[in-house]
């Protein structure tokens, strides 16, 4: 399965998010590090196994091994992050100041970049709608020395990304309720 093989498997009125995947494919302001992670990542987040076998087909050769899997990290930790940081900002209280008591070793040696391991980490957290992750790792990759047009690019692929992985999901639906009637 290839990125064009997903673009093809879009329906008609997901054409937007066919151009988009394109254009994204090649966005310039991220370096093929940057832009390849951040598919991978933003793929296992949105929790299409179809899509993201597709994303790290397509962008993985890309990275070197140990890219890949620091892209494949900063979904999982994120999946786990940015739930318990979300509930800790939403609850407030207590809970804020309390220590969270979870293992997040990759974050301190990622394996790669740190700024692009942040800028991974980014995407998953706009994907998984943690306001206060989000603000936490724009600040550490504007900080690193990262641009705003190359945080809003990543944050593009993650919508994306998101949205094809809705769309097939949704027409996977419809196709298996067909059937079944049928």
């Amino acid at each position: 399965m290839s990125l064009e093989a997903i673009r093809a498997r879009l329906p008609e009125y997901a054409k937007d998010l066919k151009l988009n995947l394109g254009s994204l494919a090649s966005e310039p302001v991220l370096n093929q590090q940057q832009r390849a992670g951040t598919f991978v990542a933003s793929a296992i987040a949105s929790r299409n196994a179809e899509l993201t076998a597709a994303m790290v087909a397509e962008f993985g050769a890309q990275l070197s091994p140990e890219a890949l899997t620091a892209a494949k990290a900063a979904a999982a930790i994120m999946g786990m992050n940015n739930v318990y940081y979300r509930f800790t900002h939403l609850v407030g209280g207590d809970y804020a100041s309390m220590p969270a008591k979870l293992r997040m070793n990759v974050m301190a040696k990622p394996g790669v970049d740190k700024v692009d391991f942040e800028l991974w980490s980014l995407a998953v957290s706009a994907i998984n709608g943690c306001g206060m992750c989000m603000e936490s790792h724009e600040k550490i990759v504007l900080h690193g020395g990262l641009t705003k047009e190359q945080v809003q690019a990543s944050v593009r692929i993650a919508a994306v990304v998101h949205a094809t992985a809705a769309t097939l999901d949704a027409e996977d639906a419809v196709a298996g309720e067909i059937r079944a009637a049928a």
